[in-house]
């Protein structure tokens, strides 16, 4: 099941458990918001189209984090005028997990509710590595080590010198 939903301006094709980026959202991590601009349904081959939008159908998401995108360099010339310009920006954006898609007779909280123990977000914690532990080794035991075999050297290239002779 997927749905073709507008979210902050732009058309997301997001089906259950997709990770989105938008524009940035006026939500706080871990909100979880909903949109109803829910423009076209497709139920395992059951397509249901809008006209704008399909009538009670809605995205529940969760907001992940928000972030800012790479940036992107725009630069102006007018060549033999002296005139150059650079200007850089970077976009803001919030990525989203899309919950699930109900088409208007289910409840947004109860569905909700009944997914949420499905998802794992990822948290935000440092991870702590184990130490290694210590290997004993005893003081009497000898360990040898294989030889290593050099590579025979090369001779060197003798450049033999050429005389010419003036006739």
């Amino acid at each position: 099941m997927y749905a073709i939903v507008k979210i902050a301006g732009q058309q997301f094709k997001v089906e259950r458990g997709l990770k989105v980026y938008v524009h940035r959202l006026k939500a706080n991590e871990g909100a979880d918001v909903e949109f109803d601009d829910v423009l076209l349904i497709d139920n395992e081959g059951k397509i249901t189209v809008g006209s704008p939008k399909v009538e009670g159908a809605k995205v529940a998401a969760t907001v992940l984090q928000h972030l800012r995108g790479d940036k992107v360099l725009v630069f102006k010339k007018k060549r033999r005028k002296t005139y150059q310009k650079l200007n850089g920006h970077r976009q803001d954006f919030t990525q989203i997990l899309v919950q699930g898609i109900l088409n208007g007779s289910e409840s947004v909280s109860d569905k909700l509710e009944a997914k949420k123990h499905e998802f794992i977000i990822r948290s935000k914690k440092p991870v702590i590595a184990a130490p290694i532990a210590e290997v004993e080794t005893d003081e009497n035991e000898v360990t040898e080590k294989p030889a290593v075999k050099k590579a025979p050297a090369k001779k060197a290239a003798v450049k033999k010198a050429t005389k010419k002779t003036e006739d």
